[in-house]
Formats: structure tokens, sequence, C-alpha cells
């Protein structure tokens, strides 16, 4: 046991211990309630019939125009409050996104949304994952699709295995 300790303290990653399996468990099936990924996300809108969910861009209208998930609705966060009950149907749930992973826009979108009394998740890498991963995308011009990122995408398959 000494061994390990030593071991662990000149270690950045085991300095502080993992959590229990428990208790990792309870942090990881909470974050999957949070939050989906742009692959999962555009597997449920390309299946046949509803996906059961709505998509949510909350950025600007120039970022909007710039290029959007297909199908999205528009609605920026600050505007959320007053149009999404115009907008959304409380019954079905929404996952947000924003710029990327370096943006919090849909994360705030999302708490704004969660007060309302919206289900809600956040879609990971938001459109800038979705562009890069090689999804169709709208622009204010028409759709468009970047070839994948061999970094955030496989090459020469649908899925990542994950």
């Amino acid at each position: 046991m000494t061994s390990q300790l030593t071991a662990s303290a000149g270690n950045p990653v085991l300095r502080v211990p993992p959590a229990s399996p428990a208790a990792a468990a309870a942090y990881f099936g909470a974050s999957l309630a949070f939050h989906a990924d742009v692959s999962d996300v555009a597997a449920a809108l390309a299946a046949e019939g509803d996906p059961g969910f709505v998509v949510l861009d909350s950025r600007s209208t120039a970022a909007w125009d710039q290029g959007h998930v297909p199908g999205a609705v528009h609605l920026p966060t600050a505007l959320i409050a007053e149009q999404a009950r115009d907008l959304l149907d409380p019954a079905v749930p929404v996952v947000t996104y924003c710029w990327g992973p370096g943006c919090n826009g849909g994360t705030r979108a999302a708490l704004a949304l969660a007060e309302l009394g919206y289900q809600v998740k956040e879609m990971l890498g938001g459109f800038e994952y979705w562009a890069r991963e090689g999804f169709e995308f709208e622009t204010w011009e028409g759709r468009e699709r970047f070839t994948a990122d061999p970094l955030t995408a496989p090459v020469g398959s649908d899925a990542c295995g994950c």
C-alpha cells in the first residue's frame, strides 16, 4: 500500500484518487442525462420517424445564418424567457447547442429552458463539431457539408463504435 501511495504522490493523474465505482457510475450516468453528442443527435435526426426531441440553436442571427443544424429551431439565449413558450412544446425534450466546446452558450440556453420547466440536454461539441464531423448543415445560402475531420470522426465509417 505504501508503494501505491508513493507512486500516486508524484503522478498527476492519481494525485487525487479515482472515485469509487458507485460514485463514478452515478456521475457518468447523470452526465448522460444532461448531454448528447453530435453523432448521436445526427443519427437520431436521420432515423425514420420523430426523433422525440427538438434541436435548438441558441446563437445570434448572424451565427445562425453562417450555419446551423438542419431542422433546428433558432432561439437566441437572451430571448428564451419571452419566446420559448411560443416556439417549443413543453412536452418535447430540447437539445441545445451553441458554437462549440469553447462556448457555454448551449449550457446557458439549457439552464434557461430548464428554469422554464423544459426537459433539456446540451449537444456536446456544438455547431463546430457538427460541421467538423461532416454532417450537413444549412446556411443562409443553402446546404453545405465539410469533409469529416479525421481527428473528430472515424475515416470510412459512420460510427466510432463507442
